[in-house]
């Protein structure tokens, strides 16, 4: 087991302008992001996180990462809690794929992943000969290093896509999590992030967790499964265990036939009509 995920609760605060934990008698309120959630990653595993918007699928994924601080509750990497390490510690270990980058300044695709070293250096190191090499690295797993000195802006949004997973890869981590990695990718781009996801899991054993809206995306991609509904987990485990036409309609409020695909041999999701 890599991640171990117990008890975790979060909401974030209407009344101030940044996020905070509220305190634990808020826990369980019908406010809450995230409301007693437990889950396990296995090392080397793909695990997808489901569920309708606002069910706190980004959320959880923030507090997997220590970028938020649950309200109660603890996540555990390799048995210790990441609350009781340096933030750049974790971000040696787990790197974050968000649903979108909008950098500061216009970068080269090249500078772009060689942000992904910033956790392996000491305060006003500069990148060296290692950190250039890792980053070319990166961006040859992705498939973007003829993209390096072009400005990142400049780019398709698969471009993109590949070139933040590059960076995340840069940091050589244990765990990458992704949120929403297809989303507003043409079906040509959404393959070929499906195939980049499957070869850095089996030809980098590069753990992942991941959110989507993408039910088949999950079913080809996913050895595990958690379904969300209001911040809550409804169901956990095998994907085809998990991903059956009644929990479909328990999550979604959607009658679907879900069958195995004759072709690809994974489960197939058509959504019918709302239940």
């Amino acid at each position: 087991m890599l991640l171990l995920a117990e008890r975790l609760a979060f909401s974030y605060s209407a009344d101030q302008s940044r996020l905070r934990a509220t305190s634990e008698a808020t826990r369980g309120t019908r406010d809450a992001a995230v409301r007693d959630v437990s889950l396990t990653v296995a090392r080397g595993s793909i695990t997808g996180l489901l569920g309708p918007n606002g069910c706190g699928k980004t959320t959880l994924l923030k507090l997997l990462a220590g970028i938020i601080t649950p309200a109660s509750g603890q996540v555990l990497f390799d048995g210790v809690a990441i609350a009781s390490q340096p933030r750049r510690a974790v971000a040696r270990r787990v790197a974050v794929v968000p649903q979108e980058t909008h950098p500061a300044f216009d970068y080269t695709a090249l500078e772009m992943v060689l942000m992904g070293r910033h956790p392996h250096l000491d305060t006003f190191q500069l990148e060296g000969p290692r950190d250039v090499a890792l980053a070319y690295d990166a961006l040859d797993a992705t498939g973007t290093s003829h993209l390096a000195d072009r400005p990142y802006m400049t780019l398709s949004g698969g471009e993109k896509q590949r070139v933040i997973i590059a960076s995340a890869l840069a940091q050589q981590p244990e765990l990458l999590l992704l949120d929403e990695p297809t989303a507003s990718l043409d079906l040509g781009y959404q393959l070929e992030i499906q195939a980049l996801l499957i070869s850095l899991n089996r030809e980098r054993d590069v753990t992942m967790v991941l959110a989507t809206h993408d039910l088949n995306l999950a079913a080809s991609l996913c050895d595990h499964l958690v379904l969300m509904r209001s911040g809550q987990v409804l169901a956990q485990g095998a994907t085809e265990d998990v991903l059956t036409v009644d929990a479909i309609r328990q999550v979604y409020g959607v009658t679907a036939d879900v069958h195995r695909h004759l072709t690809t041999g994974h489960l197939t999701v058509v959504p019918l009509s709302r239940s």
